[in-house]
């Protein structure tokens, strides 16, 4: 009898499935109200789900964690890169180091942290009555694809005492390196509130548009935030898969389309909502609260460590803020479909906000508009 051949294997997914949690996918998933299960990995009373956004791509994706009151996990090990971004709850992190020592810090909602790559860890949630959520943003997709044995990613000894840092990075502390708007880099561990953390200018990218890029633990996963100030909101652009975007606080949406697309499609912003662009698809975020919007991102590669092309492509600032017709990845106002400052215009009617995107448009000419 002739065995089953073996074909278009995915050692990823075939691993999610023995791991047995929810799954979710589409093109945003409310981080907050997402069903998890019982994960037995992460330790007793702990549960998870899998967070598989339609644009994820092949080198990331992202786990939910939700520790239960007064609950600790398991201690984790493991030899891919991950980024935690803090959902809701507040508790606590230690980390054991190569040389035997520890560092631990206290998170809470919004915050951003990185283990170092293979460091053992345990997450303890620091409330008695609430339960905390956090979102695992991680290449393990990546690794266990290219190795395909468990017992490599989760079993590895091999430490990496070059990735742990000074002490300072596990208390808030950082280093900045400023080369040029938008590729402005905090270098740490932990950010203990992103909503708080100062954005540094990138008009470019958008009317008052701000940003900071972070490096987190010298991984392989990179991290950044933006912001648009009331009233306004960034310019389209594209790139490739994977980037996941997490909203920190305001409110607004996001579109997204296709070139050549009649319509599109649409996802609401608000604290806990995930999202990522498939390949090459135009995005463009708009703000319609009376607070500044924020967003956090991550993706697979850093700006250090690139890795892959379209990574490099960015942070050599060849395509990013970029005029599609030089060449790059942005649509400038100017040249963006009329349909799109007219509907934004009603959503600022229907939130009462006042638009601050008079320098940029002649805003009578959309009084009437259809949208």
């Amino acid at each position: 009898m002739t065995a089953e051949a073996k074909f278009l294997l995915d050692p990823y997914l075939d691993w999610t499935r023995r791991e047995g949690l929810p799954v979710h996918d589409g093109f945003g998933i409310d981080l907050l109200t997402a069903e998890t299960g019982p994960w037995p990995r992460l330790g007793d009373g702990c549960k998870g789900a899998f967070a598989h956004v339609k644009g994820r791509g092949d080198w990331m994706t992202v786990f939910l964690l939700d520790i239960p009151p007064g609950g600790t996990s398991a201690p984790q090990q493991h030899l891919y890169d991950e980024v935690f971004y803090v959902v809701s709850g507040r508790g606590s992190l230690v980390v054991e180091t190569p040389d035997g020592g520890t560092h631990t810090f206290e998170w809470g909602p919004k915050s951003l942290f990185a283990p170092p790559l293979n460091a053992r860890y345990r997450i303890f949630n620091g409330s008695g009555r609430e339960p905390a959520r956090i979102a695992s943003a991680n290449d393990m997709v990546l690794l266990l694809n290219i190795f395909h044995n468990e017992a490599f990613i989760f079993d590895n000894p091999f430490g990496f005492p070059e990735r742990e840092g000074p002490s300072g990075f596990y208390s808030g502390e950082g280093e900045l390196t400023s080369i040029r708007p938008g590729r402005n880099l905090w270098e740490t561990n932990f950010v203990p509130d992103l909503g708080a953390f100062e954005l540094m200018p990138w008009e470019a990218r958008g009317a008052g548009s701000s940003n900071m890029q972070f490096l987190l633990a010298e991984g392989s996963m990179g991290a950044h935030t933006s912001e648009m100030p009331v009233g306004t909101y960034k310019k389209g652009h594209r790139h490739g898969p994977g980037l996941h975007i997490f909203f920190v606080h305001g409110t607004g949406y996001t579109l997204l389309w296709y070139d050549g697309d009649k319509d599109y499609q649409r996802v609401e912003w608000g604290h806990g909502m995930l999202f990522a662009p498939p390949d090459g698809m135009f995005h463009q975020h708009f703000d319609t609260s009376k607070q500044p919007a924020r967003y956090l991102a991550i993706g697979f590669g850093t700006k250090r460590y690139p890795i892959v092309y379209e990574r490099r492509m960015g942070s050599e600032g060849r395509r990013t803020d970029v005029s599609i017709k030089d060449g790059g990845c942005q649509i400038e106002y100017k040249d963006q479909d009329p349909r799109i400052h007219a509907l934004w215009l009603q959503e600022l009617r229907r939130t009462g906000v006042e638009s601050k995107m008079g320098k940029y448009f002649d805003e009578s000419q959309f009084e009437n508009m259809a949208v």
